[in-house]
């Protein structure tokens, strides 16, 4: 009889070569299934519902709402994978009842003028390189950072970019989202497409023995970490105090799309959100426009009422 971890080894090359899932995704799966086999111990029931029940209880006990929810969710994907292919004939989550309260936790962002100074401090250093060096590094990173505010891509998504995913020609960028789900986005503006279009021709070599579009020193894969690290090393140069994030940029791109009054489901699209309702937590930050507008410009404050 085949145990618990081989059906997770066996779920887990499907999910990467059926299901085409990314690393990050397959990684966490691997970690969240193989902490229910530690807690467990005996396998062998691994499927019964007084099991997860109480696996679930621990969780609670351990971690915060929202990685709770995680992985619960790989487990509740293991089990839908188990009952798909009649290995159990029924998933024990159909008789979990399984709520919980999630505080949610509001998006931050980058203020705009901070924004602003972060990129005109990017393209000075680039003025200011004082060796061939410094001057292809600064030009990678004025890529990389007009992109991801550019169009709201994740790190992760931008990092695994190929350059045929690049159309110069129509200036779109086809990306790969999470759940193996494409999408096509645009590039409107002048300035980051002669970013991209600089970095293409200054890289070109070290493209193509890489085979993705952003490379490092060593004409390997540009990691997250090192965009961590560049975006931290240009706040500091910018005299920016506050933490910033590649996915803040992500944050800051949907929170002032929506401050324009663009459609909320145009920024579904454009962020690759499955829901509407991951997407609509940035509408909660937007009431600071709303806060603005109601304090400072509501017809109200302009008027002189009599009162005698």
């Amino acid at each position: 009889m085949n145990t618990l971890t081989t059906y997770i080894a066996e779920y887990i090359e499907y999910c990467e070569y059926r299901k085409r899932l990314d690393q990050k995704t397959l990684k966490a799966y691997r970690i969240d299934l193989k902490q229910y086999t530690n807690y467990l111990k005996n396998t062998s029931e691994f499927h019964h519902k007084d099991n997860l029940d109480k696996y679930i209880t621990h969780l609670h006990k351990q971690y915060k709402p929202k990685t709770v929810k995680r992985k619960i969710a790989s487990l509740k994907a293991f089990f839908h994978y188990m009952e798909y292919k009649e290995i159990l004939s029924e998933n024990p989550f159909s008789k979990l009842e399984i709520r919980f309260r999630e505080a949610k936790l509001l998006p931050k962002t980058i203020p705009f003028h901070a924004l602003q100074t972060f990129l005109s401090t990017l393209y000075q250093q680039k003025e200011l390189a004082t060796s061939e060096y410094q001057l292809r590094c600064c030009i990678r990173d004025i890529a990389v950072v007009e992109l991801l505010f550019a169009t709201g891509i994740r790190i992760s998504e931008l990092c695994s970019l190929r350059p045929t995913d690049i159309d110069f020609v129509s200036n779109n960028i086809l990306v790969y989202g999470k759940g193996a789900k494409e999408r096509i986005l645009q590039i409107g503006n002048p300035e980051v497409l002669l970013a991209l279009s600089l970095y293409y021709e200054t890289f070109k070599s070290d493209i193509a023995i890489c085979g993705y579009f952003f490379v490092n020193r060593l004409k390997r894969k540009l990691s997250d970490q090192s965009v961590r690290y560049m975006i931290v090393h240009y706040a500091k140069l910018a005299g920016i105090e506050q933490h910033l994030t590649p996915h803040m940029f992500r944050h800051s791109f949907a929170t002032l799309l929506l401050e324009q009054d663009v459609d909320i489901r145009y920024i579904q699209r454009m962020l690759g959100h499955s829901s509407i309702s991951t997407t609509e937590i940035y509408t909660h930050v937007s009431n600071v426009k709303q806060k603005d507008i109601l304090f400072n410009k509501h017809p109200r404050n302009m008027m002189v009422v009599n009162k005698g």
